[in-house]
């Protein structure tokens, strides 16, 4: 119960902080800029961001979602990415607990975030959130060296698929960053629950795209990303009771 009342409260707050520095990923690695060496500032007038102006979810409460200076509208986004990265945070601890497995499955629930948000906007993956997930697979191998198999394994299983799509259609079914991305999930995850990933990706995109294109006007263009990333999350937080369920089955 100590445990739980320290511990808990510090995983939400480096969750919402890390989440502040998400929002500058999302925003700034489509435009190509640098998401290091650029301070904070508003995007209308160019202020330059006071530290206090910084604080997560607070300071955008505090100034009512305004601009200090210009007082042009600030994104509900911000709040939001902070306050779901810090729940995220707070979700996986609780199911993982906190090791190794657990602080890697935090920085890939950050990681599909950024994708998600960049992949809905651009219909792109940036290949450096694919670089990341899988350096975060090499480490999950080598801390259970005994199973490689199928880590290895999951590396070449969804993404052989998905390039086989990709190649057939000519890139009309599928993107090379799908492809990138099942490997390196495939990597951190292991086979058996980078396929349940895929499987809830595509039911996913199966019935939520059509709804969007329904009530909202989308297109017939799909950004798979943010589908397959659900499945990613899904699957390494509930896949094994899952799995063993359907085994049961024969």
């Amino acid at each position: 119960m100590e445990y739980a009342v320290i511990i808990y409260p510090l995983v939400f707050l480096y969750g919402v902080l890390v989440g502040s520095f998400l929002n500058v990923c999302i925003y700034r690695i489509p435009k190509h800029e640098s998401i290091v060496t650029v301070p904070s500032h508003c995007m209308s007038c160019g202020y330059g961001l006071k530290w206090y102006d910084l604080v997560p979810v607070f300071s955008w409460l505090c100034l009512r979602g305004k601009c200090r200076k210009c007082k042009a509208p600030i994104s509900a986004q911000y709040p939001i990415i902070e306050a779901l990265n810090g729940g995220l945070w707070l979700l996986i601890i609780f199911l993982r607990g906190l090791n190794v497995e657990g602080v890697l499955y935090c920085l890939l629930a950050s990681a599909l975030v950024v994708l998600s948000m960049i992949d809905f906007a651009t219909y792109e993956i940036p290949f450096g959130i694919n670089v990341f997930i899988g350096v975060l697979g090499l480490v999950r191998l080598c801390t259970d060296l005994k199973q490689w198999y199928l880590y290895a394994l999951g590396f070449c299983l969804v993404s052989g698929i998905f390039w086989i799509v990709l190649a057939a259609t000519k890139g009309r079914g599928m993107g090379g960053g799908d492809v990138k991305l099942m490997a390196a999930a495939g990597l951190l995850l292991g086979a058996p629950k980078v396929f349940l990933a895929m499987l809830i990706g595509c039911l996913l995109a199966v019935i939520v795209h059509p709804l969007r294109m329904k009530l909202s006007g989308e297109g017939h263009r799909l950004a798979f990303g943010p589908y397959l990333a659900a499945g990613i999350l899904v699957s390494a937080l509930a896949g094994e009771p899952v799995i063993a369920w359907y085994v049961g089955l024969f």
